[in-house]
């Protein structure tokens, strides 16, 4: 068999595996499992797969005792971008519903548009803050690049401010200006005063009824003349 086609994907791999410090090679078999295997229950079922060829109890150690070097992951994956793919790069939440582990630490009420808690679409669990590349083509390929656990108390704005901010520097500055899409449930004043003078352009979709308000007395006199004289906001107090 001829594996030549596989070098890129071998490459990878090995990159990925030196991520890994302590329990490397039971980390590693357990995402191995976690990409070839369906949706599962709990991990139970995790370590019976074929795939998974490690006791039971090493799955367990992984996640207590395992050690991952986050920035050499995220170096990799900017690596990696999605073939013939502008630098645009959505950022949204993405929520893992926790409904039934009612002693899952931090466990928060969000927003899911598919699961619904008495007739609203409201599910307690995790949330997870991603930066994934996208492109303008009508597929639904995507390269995800950065993701953060989003804690109960943490802003939404912030937190994705900062993963741009640590992001940027790892893509090329030869390259055009990164942008940045966000949906509605992001605030662009946050965003903007948050990000400052960082290297990338943003993009947010307003929500329905987002108000702007401008200085009244900087508008020009239009409509029928005031009834009542001028207002109290609009008197020049000495």
């Amino acid at each position: 068999m001829d594996t030549t086609q596989f070098s890129p994907l071998i490459t990878v791999r090995a990159a990925a595996y030196a991520a890994f410090g302590r329990r490397g090679d039971a980390l590693f078999e357990l995402c191995d499992t976690l990409l070839t295997t369906g949706s599962v229950a709990s991990l139970p079922l995790l370590s019976v797969q074929p795939q998974h060829r490690r006791g039971w109890g090493s799955l367990y150690d992984a996640l207590s005792a395992g050690e991952i070097c986050t920035t050499h992951l995220e170096s990799l994956l900017t690596e990696h971008p999605v073939a013939g793919g502008e630098p645009l790069y959505a950022v949204d939440t993405s929520v893992w519903p926790r409904c039934d582990a009612e002693t899952s630490p931090e466990r928060a009420l969000y927003y899911h548009s598919s699961r619904h808690s008495a007739g609203q679409p409201i599910v307690a669990g995790w949330a997870y803050s991603w930066i994934a590349q996208v492109r303008f083509g009508r597929d639904s390929w995507t390269a995800p690049m950065r993701v953060q656990r989003l804690r109960p108390q943490e802003n939404i704005n912030a937190v994705a401010a900062e993963q741009i901010a640590a992001f940027v520097p790892y893509l090329p500055q030869a390259d055009p200006l990164p942008w940045f899409l966000f949906d509605a449930g992001y605030d662009p004043v946050q965003l903007t005063q948050s990000l400052g003078d960082t290297r990338a352009a943003i993009l947010v979709r307003l929500r329905a009824g987002r108000c702007f308000y401008a200085e009244p007395t900087t508008q020009p006199h239009t409509g029928r003349p005031r009834r009542h004289g001028t207002p109290p906001w609009a008197q020049v107090r000495l």
